[in-house]
């Protein structure tokens, strides 16, 4: 087999595993500190015992985040040697960042809130809740910052075959950092809100904790709302982006093989990239220009105006893009269904949505992995857009079959993590929030 498919296939799979525990930590950051504001705000107990129940889950995911995660830093070494040669002394400052300024931030306070909520006065506690949660997102800031100029590289030149940085800040600051990073959060704060929701619905539903699950609820809902709506917009932002700096990127979502003006935009169809036509399609006309241009006759590029060796696959970015937006939609509609449920104060009673919110829990973490999809397969065949071939960036000395072990034992350990790790977390989520330190519970 080819041992750089074999490299592909090893680091897409450790980067989905690992990239369904991010998401849920940042959202769930954000629960958090608004029910230890609540709670100082009322005084009430039960914000504490539900803050501390969350925090366990926070605890779990954490964990299982570091443990899946730690592996990719090594990859670049070891399967991508060519990809740390050329451009590691760009890339690898933001990685380095994201451990000394964020990490250690995140994981010290994280300690206090999991060991010291009897030993910290509340004011700390909640500064500890607040410190996790910036913590958590200049993570995300700074990975973001290092896959976005893998996207839109700037801030650099070449010498010698390799990559010398010249500009930090317009490195850091390409043109597709701030709203990938916008757009990512907003799917986090969806994921870990829903997270949070559906264990709310499932408590309420099996009648075990139902008031403290209550006060899960109505945050974790109002944040779902909030995000949902917000990610319209973001989504569409980011899009336009991709549009004027991938041209070709956003031609392969839309399987757009020929320059167009008034350019549609697919709402269903199969591409066929032999022939270079979309079987099945529904298109609405004009729409694809509208959206990138504001302007239904305006021209978008097909990817025949780009050399063969430098377009991407269309089948997997294509689905991979119209499945993620369709999630948005359906995330859309929940979302406005359970703002109606909240003004009407019957969210609590409605058991076909509190089931709904259950069920729907896979998909923002579906919706996530088709959005890495399609941003990674749809900057290919580059490593670093237009910089760097990912044929060229893979290690030369590492054969196939070392590769496909590797590969396998990977799958081995995960398999046992998620199976440890989902097994914390049912145990967690079925015994419920506990009483608070006091004993009882107030409201």
């Amino acid at each position: 087999m080819d041992p750089v498919l074999l490299a592909r296939i090893q680091f897409g799979f450790t980067a989905g595993f690992h990239f369904l525990f991010p998401p849920t930590t940042l959202g769930l950051t954000v629960i958090i500190l608004i029910l230890e504001t609540l709670s100082i705000k009322t005084k009430s107990e039960s914000y504490r015992t539900v803050s501390s129940f969350l925090i366990k889950i926070l605890a779990a995911v954490f964990v299982m985040g570091v443990a899946t995660g730690i592996t990719l830093e090594f990859a670049f070494g070891n399967n991508w040697s060519n990809y740390a040669r050329v451009v590691g002394d760009v890339f690898g400052a933001p990685l380095a960042a994201e451990a000394i300024f964020a990490f250690f931030l995140e994981s010290i306070f994280l300690g206090i809130l999991v060991f010291g909520r009897q030993r910290a006065s509340r004011g700390l506690y909640w500064l500890s809740s607040f410190l996790v949660f910036i913590g958590s997102h200049l993570s995300a800031l700074w990975i973001i910052i290092a896959n976005s100029w893998m996207q839109t590289p700037d801030g650099f030149r070449m010498e010698g075959g390799r990559a010398v940085l010249t500009d930090f800040f317009r490195a850091a600051f390409n043109p597709s950092t701030a709203v990938r990073f916008a757009h990512t959060v907003a799917a986090a704060w969806i994921t870990g809100s829903l997270a949070a929701a559906a264990m709310a619905a499932w408590l309420i539903l099996k009648k075990r904790s139902p008031d403290l699950a209550g006060k899960l609820l109505r945050p974790a809902l109002g944040l779902f709302i909030v995000a949902s709506l917000l990610q319209l917009g973001l989504g569409h932002l980011h899009s336009v982006q991709v549009a004027r700096t991938q041209p070709e990127k956003m031609a392969a979502y839309e399987a757009l093989w020929e320059t167009r003006s008034g350019a549609p935009f697919t709402v269903f169809g199969i591409p066929d990239e032999k022939n270079q036509k979309v079987r099945m399609q529904l298109a609405v006309p004009g729409m694809l220009s509208w959206l990138i241009h504001f302007d239904a006759g305006a021209t978008v590029k097909g990817l025949n105006e780009f050399p063969e060796q430098e377009r991407p696959p269309v089948f997997l970015p294509f689905v991979s893009y119209h499945l993620m937006i369709l999630s948005g939609l359906v995330f859309i509609g929940l979302a406005l269904w359970g703002g109606a449920l909240l003004i009407r104060k019957k969210a609590y009673a409605s058991q076909a949505y509190l089931r709904l919110l259950v069920l729907a829990l896979p998909f923002p973490y579906l919706a996530n992995e088709l959005g890495w999809i399609g941003a990674e397969v749809g900057r290919q065949p580059w490593a670093v857009f237009r910089v760097l071939r990912t044929a060229d960036a893979a290690s030369p000395v590492v054969p196939a079959g070392q590769i496909l072990f590797t590969l396998g034992a990977f799958v081995v350990v995960y398999g046992l993590i998620a199976a440890v790790g989902m097994a914390a977390l049912f145990r967690i989520v079925k015994k419920g929030p506990g009483l608070s330190e006091a004993g009882r519970h107030d409201g």
